[in-house]
């Protein structure tokens, strides 16, 4: 189980006077589920953590964790939506992953995704996971589009130019 702080900033804005981020995935020890605790409350900065939250790698999504394990630095996504918690609202972290792929797919659905980067052991297990489940596709030979030519593009042309003399 993985722990999240998420962080809300005041900041010097005419069009919103806070931000909301994720601050921290915590791995350091279990972090069962428990409910969402304030960590500090001030008029310029809010932290929270949530606790309780799963990391699961399915053999399906390796080619998104290869793509994030072989990225100049690979990170975590982290999947939040703001809520009401106490009559304030907070960035509520939902899901942890470490496919790029899947990050991608919770984005186009209209999702806030934030990346922190993992921690070297993180990425260690990453690799290994990689290492076990990815096989590339194999490449297909590409079929030549019609701008390349061949004889339909040389009888299109042929009537075109014809086509333009009568």
């Amino acid at each position: 189980m993985l722990g999240v702080v998420t962080q809300r900033k005041a900041i010097a804005s005419r069009w919103q006077s806070h931000l909301w981020r994720v601050l921290a995935v915590l791995v350091d020890r279990a972090y069962d589920a428990a409910p969402p605790q304030c960590l500090l409350a001030d008029a310029d900065d809010q932290q929270w953590r949530f606790t309780g939250l799963e990391l699961q790698l399915h053999s399906d999504e390796a080619e998104g964790y290869f793509l994030n394990a072989t990225a100049t630095t690979p990170c975590w996504f982290v999947m939040s939506r703001p809520e009401e918690i106490d009559g304030a609202e907070v960035l509520v972290p939902k899901k942890i992953t470490l496919s790029y792929n899947e990050a991608a797919r919770l984005m186009d659905g209209g999702e806030q995704v934030e990346t922190l980067p993992a921690p070297a052991e993180i990425v260690e297990r990453l690799h290994h996971f990689v290492a076990t489940w990815y096989r590339p596709e194999d490449k297909r030979k590409r079929k030549k589009p019609s701008f390349e030519g061949g004889a339909g593009v040389d009888l299109m042309a042929r009537a075109e130019g014809n086509h333009g003399r009568q």
